[in-house]
């Protein structure tokens, strides 16, 4: 079974993040939940990154700020990164300029400010590269727009 990781660098971030899932639960893609903070936890981030190595197929970390711990999350895996640009301040251009300015050979895929659905979507969207029940789900998504 697929699994999803969403790391936020502060509880503050949950009503953003309830939005990604919700839409995961809706398709009934399995997740796990951290808080950790790149600046604040480094030593939980290292060790949530080396469990999301070997246990989770895509990440979704999301933060506000100097908004590093997408990045950081990147540096530290070689799974696919969903970064989430939490709108905290400056309308969260300065968290959307932290997270897409990644050095070459680092990408993190990133969503729009507060876009933690688009993060689920794109989410099951890899997943169902490699899982028929996620490509399944997906599909079904995509034929709602129809209706």
């Amino acid at each position: 079974m697929s699994k999803v990781a969403i790391i936020m660098g502060s509880k503050s971030d949950m009503p953003i993040m309830e939005k990604a899932t919700a839409f995961l639960d809706e398709y009934n893609v399995d997740y796990e939940i951290h808080v950790a903070s790149a600046h604040r936890t480094p030593e939980k981030v290292q060790a949530l990154a080396s469990e999301f190595e070997q246990n989770v197929d895509v990440i979704i970390a999301a933060a506000g700020l100097a908004a590093h711990l997408p990045g950081v999350m990147a540096s530290l895996v070689t799974k696919p990164v969903i970064g989430v640009p939490i709108k905290a301040a400056f309308n969260g251009l300065d968290s959307l300029l932290s997270i897409v300015q990644m050095p070459p050979g680092l990408p993190v895929a990133t969503v729009a400010v507060d876009g933690a659905k688009n993060a689920a979507i794109l989410a099951l969207q890899i997943l169902a590269l490699s899982d028929d029940t996620c490509r399944q789900s997906y599909h079904q998504f995509r034929q709602s727009f129809k209706s």
